[in-house]
C-alpha cells in the first residue's frame, strides 16, 4: 500500500497475522518453562521461575510504551515520506531503552530484592528467584531495543520482521532451556541464562534488518538530535502518557487478582483461569490493532482521512468476527479449556461459575482493542491516558464499590464495566481527537 492508496483487508491481515502468530508464541515458551521446571527434583525450582517472570512481565509491560509510541511515530513518519524522521524515530527510541536498561542494570540490587520480597513464597523459592532475576536482568538492553525494533516495522507496515524476531526469541529460548536445564542440569539459572541469549540473538535479527531497511532508505540523522534533550520533547510527551495509561491498566488487572485472592484460594485459582481466557482473546485481537497502529498512522502521515476511516473500518470488521467466534469458543469449549487446565474438581467447579463473564467479554472488550491501536497509530496518548483513567479510578473501582455485595460476580462485572467505559470512552474521542488529524475529508 502506498501512501494514497485506500487500505484493504489483505493490507490488514498481511500486518495481523504475522503479529498474531508472534503473539501465540509467548505463552509457548511460558509452557516450555514450566515444562522443563516442573520436571525437576523440586518444586521450589518451578516457583522461583514463576515469581521471576512474574517480576520482569511488570517490569517490562511497564516499558512497554516503548513499542507503542515508536510504532506511532514511525507509522507517520513513513505515510509522510520523512526518512528523516525514521531515522530520528528509531534513534531516539534506542536511545531512551538503553538508558532505561541502563538505570535497571545500576539498581538491579535495590530492585531485585524488593521485588522478590514482595512478591512472597517461602525462603528457598525467594532464594531462587533471586539467583533467576539477577542472571535475566541482563537482558534487559536487548528486551528493550526489542520493544522498539518490533514497533519501528510495524510502523512501517512490516510484520514480518516482529515476527522473526519473535521467533528467534522463543525458539533459542526453548532450545537453550532443553539444553542448560535438562542437559546441564543448571536449573533456575539456566532458564534465566536462556532468556537472556535468546533476547540477545532476537536483537541481532532484528537489528540486521533494520540495518538493512535504513540503508535502502534516503535521509540522513545528525547524531547531535540525539544528544539534544529539546528533540525529545514529542517522544517523551506520547510515552510519558502511554506509560501513565500502562500503569491505570496494571492496577485494574492486578486489583481483580488481589481482590480474588481475599475470596480465598478456590476464587483466585478460578480467577486465574478466567484472565487465561481473557489473555487469549487479547492475544487475536492484538494483532489486529497491530495492524490498526500501523495504517491509521500511515494515512495520518500522509493527511489522507478516507484511508484513515477505511483502515478503522476494515479493523473494527475483523476484530468483531474475531469476537464472536472467541464468545462462540468459550459457550461451547469452555467447559473443555477449563479442564484442560486444572484437575482439580473444586476449582474446576469455581471456573465454569464464572464462565459466562468470559463467554460475553470478547464483545465488551474488543472496542477498546481495536481504538487502542488507532490511538497509538494517531499518537493520541494524552486522550489514551485519560480515558484509561477515567475507566479505571471512575468506573471500575467505584463499581466494584458498589458491587462488592455480589463477591465474584461484581468484581467481573466490574472489569466489564472497566473495559466497556473504555472503548466508549475512545469510540467518542475519535472523531474529536483522530479524525481531524488526517485533514478535511477529500
Amino acid at each position: 500500500m502506498t501512501s494514497r492508496e485506500v487500505p484493504t483487508d489483505r493490507d490488514v491481515w498481511r500486518i495481523a497475522a504475522p503479529m498474531i502468530l508472534s503473539n501465540v508464541s509467548v505463552p509457548l515458551l511460558g509452557m516450555v518453562d514450566t515444562g522443563v521446571t516442573g520436571h525437576l527434583d523440586s518444586p521450589v525450582y518451578l516457583g522461583a521461575v514463576a515469581v521471576g517472570s512474574m517480576i520482569f512481565s511488570f517490569l517490562y509491560t511497564g516499558v512497554n510504551f516503548l513499542r507503542m509510541g515508536t510504532t506511532g511515530i514511525a507509522a507517520q513518519r513513513f505515510g509522510a515520506g520523512d526518512d528523516d524522521g525514521l531515522r530520528l524515530a528509531l534513534g531516539q527510541a534506542l536511545a531512551v531503552a538503553f538508558g532505561i536498561a541502563a538505570l535497571l542494570l545500576l539498581l538491579q540490587l535495590p530492585i531485585g530484592e524488593a521485588a522478590v520480597r514482595l512478591a512472597g513464597g517461602s525462603p528457598d523459592v525467594q532464594k531462587e528467584a533471586i539467583t533467576y532475576f539477577f542472571v535475566r536482568i541482563w537482558s534487559a538492553p536487548a528486551t528493550l531495543a526489542n520493544m522498539v525494533l518490533i514497533g519501528w516495522f510495524i510502523g512501517l507496515s512490516n510484520a514480518r520482521v516482529p515476527l522473526l524476531i519473535f521467533l528467534t526469541v522463543n525458539v533459542t529460548n526453548i532450545v537453550l532451556d532443553i539444553v542448560f536445564v535438562v542437559l546441564l542440569g543448571m536449573e533456575v539459572r539456566g532458564v534465566a541464562l536462556a532468556s537472556v541469549i535468546a533476547e540477545f540473538a532476537g536483537l541481532a535479527v532484528g537489528g540486521a534488518f533494520a540495518a538493512r531497511e535504513l540503508s535502502k532508505r534516503g535521509g540522513h540523522m545528525a547524531l547531535s538530535r540525539l544528544a539534544s534533550l529539546r528533540d525529545y520533547h514529542a517522544f517523551l510527551a506520547v510515552n510519558t502518557n502511554l506509560f501513565i495509561r500502562t500503569l491505570a491498566l496494571m492496577f485494574a488487572i492486578a486489583f481483580v487478582t488481589a481482590r480474588g485472592a481475599r475470596m480465598g484460594e478456590l476464587i483466585l485459582a478460578a480467577n486465574a483461569i478466567m484472565m487465561n481466557f481473557q489473555n487469549l482473546t487479547a492475544f487475536a485481537l492484538d494483532g489486529i490493532a497491530h495492524a490498526a497502529e500501523a495504517l491509521v498512522g500511515k494515512a495520518i502521515g500522509a493527511r489522507d482521512r478516507h484511508s484513515l476511516e477505511t483502515a478503522v473500518r476494515l479493523c473494527l470488521k475483523w476484530s468483531l468476527l474475531f469476537a464472536a467466534v472467541f464468545c462462540g469458543l468459550y459457550a461451547l469449549g469452555g467447559p473443555f479449556l477449563i479442564a484442560a487446565l486444572t484437575d482439580l474438581d473444586a476449582v474446576r467447579g469455581a471456573a465454569l461459575t464464572y464462565l459466562p463473564w468470559m463467554v460475553i467479554s470478547p464483545l465488551v472488550s474488543v472496542w477498546s482493542f481495536v481504538y487502542d491501536g488507532v490511538y497509538i497509530g494517531a499518537t493520541r496518548s494524552r486522550e489514551m491516558r485519560n480515558v484509561m483513567l477515567i475507566a479505571t479510578f471512575a468506573v471500575f473501582v467505584p463499581a466494584w464499590w458498589l458491587l462488592q455485595g455480589l463477591g465474584n460476580h461484581g468484581l467481573w462485572l466490574a472489569f466489564l464495566l472497566f473495559l466497556a467505559a473504555r472503548g466508549v470512552g475512545m469510540h467518542v474521542g475519535y472523531r474529536r481527537a483522530v479524525l481531524p488529524m488526517a485533514g478535511a475529508r477529500a
